[in-house]
């Protein structure tokens, strides 16, 4: 008994999942930094330098927007992938583009 093979993904899967990935990783090294930020904040904080709260507050929303706006994008580019292969199954299943 053989295993079965999945087919390989179409060019417009890998192209979605490249730009998917990217989005991805952005997001992650943006929550780090997010964190570190965090950190350094918190212990500026406690050090008696309450000055460097509120800057801190703006870039920590900065950069939350930039992952909800990343997130978006992943999301468009997810549903824009998934509305064309439904397409192309479609278009294959009543014959081709023509629906001869």
């Amino acid at each position: 008994m053989e295993p079965q093979q999945t087919p390989s993904p179409s060019p417009v899967q890998r192209r979605g999942l490249t730009a998917i990935d990217g989005a991805l990783a952005l997001i992650a090294i943006l929550l780090i930094v997010q964190m570190w930020l965090l950190t350094a904040t918190l212990e500026s904080f406690l050090a008696g330098h309450p000055g460097a709260a509120l800057p801190a507050a703006v870039v920590s929303g900065l950069l939350a927007l930039a992952c909800f706006g990343l997130f978006w994008f992943v999301r468009g580019v997810d549903r824009e992938v998934r509305l064309q292969e439904r397409g192309v199954e479609r278009s294959e299943g009543l014959g081709g583009p023509t629906g001869k």
